[in-house]
């Protein structure tokens, strides 16, 4: 078997849409590559309706930190792709050396909604299935996971 292409996942606190995308790509293609996600400002834990709506289908998070992206590029980590998921972390993401190709991927970000707990949860429950699509289905213009395996 060849070697496991690295991805990185890249988002502010590394407590919602990068630990989102990690798990289904984990989920789905995990066989073919090695994976991580990290944020710039790490939090403290994984947000609690993250694991909750991540809980529904079959993927706990509850076990999960986030870590430092900076971190990671210190230990001299090296990606073939590092994939940013929200607005705010492209333009700080640090250059991994011998990063073939870096993609970003908005999505909003939990943390930021608003309303009651079932409001919100239902908000982190589109957000996952969005990134689930993304994964499984991305657009023509993005990177291509099955692609990507197919070589």
């Amino acid at each position: 078997m060849s070697p496991k292409i690295r991805v990185l996942f890249i988002c502010q606190h590394n407590s919602g849409r990068s630990q989102i995308a990690e798990a289904f790509l984990r989920k789905w293609y995990g066989d073919h590559f090695e994976i991580d996600s990290a944020g710039l400002e790490p939090a403290e834990g994984v947000n609690p309706l993250v694991v909750a709506a991540m809980k529904e289908v079959g993927i706990d998070l509850s076990a999960k930190k986030p870590q430092s992206v900076f971190g990671l590029f210190k230990t001299g980590k090296v990606y073939e792709h590092v994939i940013t998921v929200c607005n705010d972390s492209e333009s700080k993401c640090p250059v991994f050396p011998g990063i073939t190709r870096r993609w970003h991927w908005p999505f909003s970000d939990p943390a930021a909604l608003e309303g009651t707990a079932e409001e919100k949860l239902e908000g982190v429950r589109e957000i996952r299935d969005q990134i689930e699509r993304w994964i499984r289905k991305p657009p023509q213009e993005s990177i291509a996971f099955k692609a990507l395996i197919a070589g």
